[in-house]
């Protein structure tokens, strides 16, 4: 059956995760962190932020789509060379999505390509 008026979210959600563990594999395996998990009708997922905890140097940040069964590279994000200092930030990256849902029993997962340290967080919403 359609739905015959607009679903919204009911539900604010933010979730986080750090990542540190490097990761090479594009096939799901290996180092992969659970950032957000789906609510019990779903989730829509609004925006996601990437920020090094520390220096970085050139590689991946990688997000992955997960069936409950599954996991699946979805995203690549570069990440740059930085040193931080008193004047420079470290590396970040805003995600932002217009139409972008999962459904129950499905999560949202990331990894590094390098060992260094990366805060994934997503704002989202239950349905």
């Amino acid at each position: 059956m359609a739905n015959t008026q607009p679903v919204f979210t009911a539900t604010p959600q933010s979730a986080m995760a750090q990542i540190s563990t490097a990761n090479t594999n594009l096939d799901g395996t290996g180092a992969i962190v659970t950032v957000l998990t789906a609510g019990a009708y779903g989730t829509r997922i609004f925006r996601i932020y990437i920020k090094a905890a520390g220096a970085t140097t050139s590689g991946m940040v990688r997000l992955y789509i997960h069936d409950g069964a599954n996991c699946r590279l979805w995203r690549e994000y570069q990440v740059t060379a930085i040193t931080p200092t008193a004047s420079t930030p470290t590396w970040e990256t805003e995600v932002v999505f217009y139409d972008f849902s999962i459904p129950t029993g499905y999560s949202l997962r990331a990894s590094t390509h390098n060992a260094e340290a990366f805060n994934v967080i997503a704002i989202a919403g239950d349905f």
